[in-house]
């Protein structure tokens, strides 16, 4: 945070905060200027100066802001939003997280350029009765 150098590290923070709406159906810092943007991210996580937020604490955070995300997401959506750019979660590392367990090997061997979808056995699937948003499905894999 607050660096002016631009690393992939930076792409997996954008990464976090579109898998954070996806999930949620909200966007985790709705700010439309960057300094509306950092002040939401210190008002949610802390102050960029000083020792960065722990795992823990920032993790404690984004469950109270998205309680029905499961510990795995929980815990993919925390790599992707490491204060610290060091600390955050790799793209390829990312698609190697158990989050994605369930979707098969199937998922490792699309080109740059494929969707999930075009794996025949998985669509997206409501988990809830009636859903509106995107909050309230899931990828499933169809036996």
């Amino acid at each position: 945070m607050g660096s002016t150098e631009y690393s992939t590290s930076l792409d997996m923070w954008g990464v976090g905060c579109i898998f954070f709406e996806m999930a949620s159906g909200r966007p985790l810092f709705p700010g439309s200027t960057v300094e509306e943007e950092l002040a939401l991210i210190t008002k949610l996580l802390g102050p960029l100066e000083g020792p960065p937020p722990s795992t823990s604490a920032v993790l404690d955070v984004l469950s109270m802001h998205a309680p029905r995300l499961q510990p795995d997401a929980l815990n993919l959506l925390t790599s992707f939003l490491a204060y610290e750019a060091k600390e955050r979660m790799s793209a390829a590392d990312g698609m190697k997280h158990h989050y994605f367990d369930s979707l098969g090997p199937v998922v490792h061997s699309l080109s740059d350029v494929e969707s999930v979808f075009s794996i025949r056995k998985i669509r997206l699937a409501n988990y809830v009765p009636k859903a509106k948003t995107v909050s309230q499905h899931r990828l499933s894999v169809i036996p």
